[in-house]
């Protein structure tokens, strides 16, 4: 069973991903490419659906999937790897995406923790061996930042422009 840090807890993962064991209307992640090649048969996925993106593949090719989707998870390969964390502002606040975003891979370590969730991140599945209290203690590890994190500016941007 994977677990994911989720609301500051760590939670069983409803999700499977394809190529896991699944049946019909079990939550499941499908690669991009996979859900752009065929998809007819994702759209009717009796389940909740969400795709998987690689740090090479571009955001904009999931807008048009976007109001089918309820989860996007975003791959970081290694913790050096940070095109995931502004895709996941460019889908907070450019796309508005307001289902689940999870970071996924071996470059989701405990002392990113804090600034996954700045960007938008609501779930992450931690990299192998990672120390799960740590990553949870991250979470709470600063009271302010110099910056507003995703849903910060997007509330500025509402009043600006109401």
């Amino acid at each position: 069973m994977r677990l994911i840090l989720k609301q500051r807890e760590f939670v069983a993962d409803p999700w499977r991903y394809l190529g896991e064991e699944v049946a019909p209307g079990d939550a499941l992640i499908v690669p991009l490419a996979a859900l752009r090649a065929e998809r007819a048969r994702w759209w009717q996925w009796p389940g909740r659906l969400g795709a998987r993106l690689a740090p090479a593949e571009a955001v904009e090719d999931l807008s048009e999937a976007l109001p089918r989707l309820d989860l996007v998870a975003l791959e970081f390969p290694g913790p050096g790897d940070g095109r995931g964390y502004s895709a996941a502002r460019l889908l907070r606040e450019r796309f508005e995406f307001r289902g689940e975003l999870r970071a996924c891979g071996q470059g989701v370590r405990q002392d990113q923790v804090f600034l996954l969730a700045r960007c938008g991140f609501d779930a992450l599945e931690l990299a192998e061996g990672e120390d799960r209290e740590a990553a949870r203690r991250a979470l709470a590890r600063y009271d302010v930042a110099y910056q507003p994190g995703s849903e910060a500016v997007r509330l500025r941007r509402q009043r600006f422009f109401a």
